[in-house]
């Protein structure tokens, strides 16, 4: 096996690796995003005031950092869901 040499790794090379690492994070946080929300599921009922939004603010966070940042919506305050509903972290 030989050693890399340098210009042995092509821009090319290092966007897809960056593709790649990109991919992988996206599905990890797709699959967190599923877990939190299976884990809420039926739990809103009698939970204090605020603990549905904060969910479904850390829900609407993670599905838009798994979005390439040129297709993210703003997250924050007022922030919109799918549904077009606001959500506040509040």
């Amino acid at each position: 096996m030989s050693a890399l040499r340098p210009g042995d790794i092509t821009d090319e090379m290092i966007q897809a690796m960056d593709t790649f690492k990109r991919q992988g994070l996206q599905k990890d946080l797709h699959a967190l995003a599923t877990n939190i929300r299976a884990d809420a599921e039926g739990r809103y009922d009698g939970a204090e005031p605020g603990w549905r939004a904060g969910v479904e603010w850390t829900l609407l966070w993670i599905e838009n950092t798994r979005q390439p940042a040129d297709r993210r919506p703003a997250v924050g305050h007022g922030a919109q869901r799918a549904d077009g509903q606001g959500v506040s972290p509040e």
